[in-house]
Formats: structure tokens, C-alpha cells, sequence
């Protein structure tokens, strides 16, 4: 693997110092609730990423914090039980990996203050009143502009530049589709490319999709940003592969598993921020008046041994341009 230009999410604010454990009630030390939609084994690299953040404030787990973890596992349902058992034990802040993990943090609580990453649009999708003063007990960072929509299909064109027919794999279920939808239409109308949009709301649904895609004989796909894509990552790829699918991710995570490439920002990088905004609440901040952060820079990730296997050629000019490229 080659790293060809450093990747950095932009700041709001300055690291603040580590935590005066001495503040804190004497026995007591800050306890954080992790609630991912994930598996532990998907959620790990991005869990590592939040400590290692954290440890770079000074935190060291067991010693001046505690953490609690709560994985749902793909089973979206199951996050509201899962928020309301690490309310009762009274953490004294709640990080939140995707919106529908946000939403269910907020249900469960209005007073603990939630830090929430992964989510594409907190203000379409009611968890915040506006950036830049959030309100209420939230805050965080968001992951995606929906303007990289367009920018991922004029990279897959530039790879595919006679691809006619690029297949969209969409959680219509996700309040964050629509308005990402609207860039990739507006991007395929002036590429001149048709889309198939192939709508899962569940993991059972996957091997169907891909059978739609096959039929409509797509010559490219895109995977749109959501959580239950990123779960289900490496049986996509896997199906991708099968069906010889060129497909374009919006994390990085699927290009490591064998995906062809990837525009956006760096999920383990916005956990690591994550961690300034834990900080800076356990320190007295008002989540409601941290302004949420985005991301300010992206990464595109090829995987050369995959387009090799799909018989591609990576132009040079995005060889260039391309942050990381697997070899």
C-alpha cells in the first residue's frame, strides 16, 4: 500500500489539555458509552482510532476513564434497547455511530450529552437545529457531503469512460438517501449515463440486488454512503467480484476487502477527532453550543489488484491524484 498524500479532517477548535482527573468526584472517574450499528469485529478499527484519540488528550482507560461499549450488530432494532442500557448506567457522555444510532441515543435520553459520527446530513436528519449551534445535547461530526455523490460517479466514468448503464445501491430506509440520490442523478444526467437504482433495506435483500444489477446489465456500481452497507462490506465486495461489477464505496474500508475504489472521508480519522469533543464536554462544554464539524478533505482509494482482476486500467492522471493505491 502507498500513501501519497496525508489525510487530515479539518478542525474546529484546538486540542484542548488532558483531564484533571482531580476534578472529577474522588472515586470517580468519566465514564463514555459507545453505541455502534455494527459488529465488534467492524466496529473495532474505528473503536481503536476513538482510544487512540483519546490517549493523545491523555485518557488512559481504566485509569482517568472508562469506556462501555454496545455493538447492535447490523440489527438496527436493537440500538434503542442498547442506548437505553448505557443511560442507566449513567455515562457521562454517548458516542453514536450513525444516524439511526443518534436518533436512538436522543430517544433515550435528553440530558447526557451525545457525540455523534457517520452521520451525512444532521440537520436534514432532525438531530441538530443548525451546525453551527447545534442545541439540545448533541453534537459531532458528519461524514459525507451529498456533493461527493457526483464526484464519485465522474471517477468511476473517468475509469469506465463508455459505461452507460451504472447500477446504485441505495437504503431508501436511510433519511440521508434522497438528497444523495439528487447529486448522483444530476451527475449521471451530465455524464450521459443511466442509473439503476436497486433499493435494500436489509442484509436479506443483498443477493437479490445483485441479481437486479446483473438483469439491467449495469456496467459500474455505486455504493451509497449507509451503515448497513458498511456492515454488510466484505459481502458486497464479494458480490461485486461475482458479478464484475467496477464499484465505487464511500469509505475506504470496502477498497481494503478487494472493492475497486473509494471517495470520502476517513472513518478512523473522524473518531479520532471524536475524541477533542469528548474532551472537551467531560472538561464543562455544552454539547449545544460545539459546532458540528465536517470534513474538509477526502481521500480516493484504488485498488489496483482488484481493477487488474476486472480487466481495468487506471489512467494515470487518477493514479496521480489518488491519496492511497493498493497494490
Amino acid at each position: 500500500m502507498i500513501d501519497r498524500r496525508a489525510f487530515i479532517i479539518g478542525g474546529v477548535a484546538a486540542l484542548a489539555a488532558p483531564l484533571d482527573v482531580g476534578s472529577q468526584q474522588a472515586g470517580k472517574i468519566p465514564s463514555i458509552g459507545l453505541l455502534w450499528p455494527f459488529s465488534p469485529a467492524i466496529a473495532s478499527p474505528f473503536a481503536d482510532a476513538f482510544r487512540q484519540g483519546l490517549g493523545g488528550l491523555g485518557y488512559v482507560e481504566g485509569q482517568n476513564v472508562s469506556l462501555e461499549e454496545r455493538w447492535a450488530e447490523g440489527r438496527f432494532h436493537r440500538l434503542a434497547s442498547l442506548a437505553a442500557e448505557l443511560v442507566r448506567l449513567n455515562v457521562d457522555v454517548l458516542l453514536t455511530a450513525s444516524t439511526p444510532a443518534a436518533r436512538a441515543a436522543q430517544q433515550a435520553t435528553r440530558t447526557i450529552p451525545i457525540v455523534m459520527v457517520f452521520v451525512s446530513d444532521p440537520v436534514e436528519s432532525g438531530l441538530v437545529a443548525n451546525l453551527a449551534r447545534p442545541g439540545g445535547n448533541t453534537t459531532g461530526l458528519s461524514f459525507a457531503h451529498p456533493e461527493l455523490s457526483r464526484k464519485r460517479l465522474q471517477l468511476l466514468k473517468e475509469v469506465i469512460p463508455k459505461v452507460s448503464r451504472v447500477a446504485v445501491l441505495s437504503n431508501p430506509s436511510n433519511p440521508n438517501t434522497p438528497p444523495l440520490l439528487r447529486e448522483t442523478e444530476a451527475a449521471a444526467r451530465a455524464l450521459r449515463v443511466q442509473l439503476h437504482v436497486v433499493e435494500v433495506r436489509d442484509s436479506t435483500q443483498l443477493d437479490s440486488a445483485f441479481s437486479a444489477m446483473t438483469r439491467d446489465r449495469a456496467g459500474a456500481l455505486v455504493v451509497m454512503p449507509d451503515v448497513l452497507f458498511q456492515d454488510q462490506r466484505r459481502r458486497i465486495v464479494d458480490l461485486a467480484a461475482k458479478s464484475r461489477l467496477p464499484a465505487m464505496y464511500s469509505w475506504r474500508e470496502p477498497v481494503d476487502a478487494g472493492g475497486l475504489m473509494a471517495y470520502g472521508a476517513s472513518g478512523p480519522d473522524i473518531l479520532r477527532r471524536a475524541a477533542s469533543y469528548v474532551d472537551k464536554i467531560l472538561k464543562g462544554a455544552k454539547p449545544g453550543d460545539l459546532p458540528v464539524e465536517q470534513p474538509t478533505t477526502f481521500e480516493l482509494v484504488i485498488n489496483l489488484k482488484t481493477a487488474k482482476a476486472l480487466g481495468l486500467t487506471i489512467p494515470p492522471s487518477l493514479l496521480g491524484r489518488a491519496d492511497h493505491v493498493i497494490e
